[in-house]
Protein backbone atom coordinates (compact mmCIF):
# COMPACT_ATOMS: atom_id res chain seq x y z
CA UNK A 1 0.00 0.00 0.00
CA UNK A 2 1.26 3.10 -0.66
CA UNK A 3 -0.42 7.02 -0.48
CA UNK A 4 0.92 10.66 -2.06
CA UNK A 5 0.83 13.23 0.89
CA UNK A 6 1.49 17.05 0.66
CA UNK A 7 3.16 18.61 3.31
CA UNK A 8 5.89 22.05 2.57
CA UNK A 9 4.54 22.69 -0.74
CA UNK A 10 6.00 19.14 -1.85
CA UNK A 11 4.47 15.91 -2.70
CA UNK A 12 5.60 12.76 -1.78
CA UNK A 13 5.18 8.98 -2.08
CA UNK A 14 5.19 6.87 1.18
CA UNK A 15 4.86 3.61 1.92
CA UNK A 16 4.75 2.05 5.76
CA UNK A 17 7.90 1.95 7.66
CA UNK A 18 9.53 4.42 4.84
CA UNK A 19 11.44 7.50 6.27
CA UNK A 20 11.91 10.91 4.61
CA UNK A 21 13.26 13.94 5.16
CA UNK A 22 10.35 17.09 4.63
CA UNK A 23 10.79 20.56 5.11
CA UNK A 24 10.32 21.85 9.30
CA UNK A 25 7.69 20.50 11.32
CA UNK A 26 6.84 21.88 14.68
CA UNK A 27 7.11 18.60 16.81
CA UNK A 28 9.29 17.08 19.53
CA UNK A 29 10.92 13.65 18.27
CA UNK A 30 9.22 10.54 19.03
CA UNK A 31 6.00 12.46 18.72
CA UNK A 32 3.32 11.84 16.31
CA UNK A 33 1.97 13.56 13.28
CA UNK A 34 -1.59 12.75 11.38
CA UNK A 35 -1.77 13.63 7.49
CA UNK A 36 -4.73 14.49 6.21
CA UNK A 37 -3.91 15.97 3.30
CA UNK A 38 -3.89 12.44 1.21
CA UNK A 39 -3.46 13.19 -2.35
CA UNK A 40 -4.10 9.43 -3.50
CA UNK A 41 -4.00 5.97 -1.79
CA UNK A 42 -3.04 2.47 -3.88
CA UNK A 43 -2.38 -0.66 -3.33
CA UNK A 44 -3.28 -4.66 -4.64
CA UNK A 45 -4.24 -2.60 -8.04
CA UNK A 46 -6.09 -0.34 -6.66
CA UNK A 47 -5.53 3.37 -6.97
CA UNK A 48 -8.07 6.13 -4.96
CA UNK A 49 -7.16 9.19 -6.44
CA UNK A 50 -8.58 12.74 -4.85
CA UNK A 51 -10.12 15.56 -6.05
CA UNK A 52 -8.09 17.13 -4.39
CA UNK A 53 -7.97 14.95 -1.39
CA UNK A 54 -9.44 11.43 -0.49
CA UNK A 55 -11.75 11.45 1.73
CA UNK A 56 -11.15 9.73 5.17
CA UNK A 57 -8.03 8.97 4.53
CA UNK A 58 -4.98 9.61 6.94
CA UNK A 59 -0.86 9.37 6.96
CA UNK A 60 0.41 8.92 10.77
CA UNK A 61 4.20 9.29 11.19
CA UNK A 62 6.68 9.51 14.07
CA UNK A 63 9.17 12.20 13.78
CA UNK A 64 12.30 10.87 14.32
CA UNK A 65 14.82 13.73 14.68
CA UNK A 66 15.08 17.43 13.47
CA UNK A 67 17.96 17.76 11.09
CA UNK A 68 19.86 19.71 8.33
CA UNK A 69 20.81 18.94 4.89
CA UNK A 70 24.44 19.25 3.41
CA UNK A 71 25.10 23.12 3.01
CA UNK A 72 24.45 24.67 -0.26
CA UNK A 73 26.50 27.32 -1.34
CA UNK A 74 25.53 30.45 -3.36
CA UNK A 75 27.69 31.84 -5.83
CA UNK A 76 27.47 35.12 -7.79
CA UNK A 77 30.12 36.50 -10.13
CA UNK A 78 29.59 39.54 -12.66
CA UNK A 79 31.92 39.48 -14.87
CA UNK A 80 34.67 42.01 -15.63
CA UNK A 81 33.27 43.93 -12.50
CA UNK A 82 35.26 42.52 -9.53
CA UNK A 83 32.44 41.64 -8.25
CA UNK A 84 31.64 38.55 -6.43
CA UNK A 85 29.26 37.54 -3.76
CA UNK A 86 29.24 33.96 -1.79
CA UNK A 87 26.59 32.79 0.60
CA UNK A 88 25.21 29.38 1.70
CA UNK A 89 23.24 27.75 4.23
CA UNK A 90 21.35 24.61 5.79
CA UNK A 91 18.14 23.90 4.89
CA UNK A 92 15.98 22.53 8.29
CA UNK A 93 14.13 19.05 7.87
CA UNK A 94 11.85 16.79 9.89
CA UNK A 95 12.77 13.26 9.68
CA UNK A 96 9.83 10.96 9.73
CA UNK A 97 9.40 6.99 9.49
CA UNK A 98 5.61 6.46 8.13
CA UNK A 99 3.80 3.96 10.70
CA UNK A 100 0.45 3.25 9.11
CA UNK A 101 -1.72 4.43 5.68
CA UNK A 102 -5.64 4.30 6.34
CA UNK A 103 -8.21 4.81 3.90
CA UNK A 104 -11.46 4.75 4.22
Amino acid sequence: MFAVIRTGGKQYRVTPNAVLKVEKLEAEPGSTITFTDVLAVGGEGALTIGSPVVAGASVTATVIAQDRLAKIIIFKKRRRQNSRRKNGHRQHVTVLRVAEITAA
